[in-house]
């Protein structure tokens, strides 16, 4: 956790700053991310709200998106990743959403993905969206590897 904090106290900086909000849906990072950011003083001016998005039950409960694949989807891709945060951010009315789905070990998912893929998404004024293979099965490892990707895509977002 210690290594995502420097991270997070930029990017709460910057929405601060803005007055800007976000919300995270997250699900292979196991609420890492939203850890992160609300580890910041002020994180009540930014953070809404965030979900742990790790089952189809979680996705429809939490966030309300039924079936993806009658959406042509499937977890843990950049589309679902990108529809996620769209659903997120349209659900909080936030500025930003950050979303992220994957495979953290010590297997792969059961969509045939090897343990440390992950896709990520940040919607907003800006969209940005990346898949990161770390090739490793470690899954706490591949859990803070996924988590600091995350806010570094947040934060390059912010900052474009």
């Amino acid at each position: 956790m210690q290594d995502l904090l420097p991270r997070a106290e930029r990017i709460s900086r910057l929405l601060k700053q803005r007055g800007d909000t976000i919300v995270v849906a997250e699900s292979s990072t196991g609420g890492l991310v939203s850890a992160a950011l609300l580890a910041m003083p002020g994180a009540s001016a930014y953070f809404l709200g965030g979900a742990i998005v790790y089952t189809q039950t979680a996705r429809k409960v939490l966030i309300d998106l039924a079936d993806i694949s009658a959406l042509g989807l499937r977890a843990a891709t950049e589309p679902y990743a990108r529809l996620l945060a769209q659903t997120a951010r349209e659900r909080f009315a936030s500025t930003w959403a950050l979303a992220e789905s994957g495979a953290t070990g010590p297997a792969g998912n059961r969509y045939g993905d090897a343990p440390g893929h992950c896709c990520l998404a940040v919607t907003g004024p800006v969209e940005r969206a990346l898949t990161l293979e770390t090739g490793d099965s470690d899954r706490v490892a591949n859990m803070r590897v996924f988590s600091a990707a995350a806010l570094d895509l947040l934060a390059q977002a912010l900052a474009s």
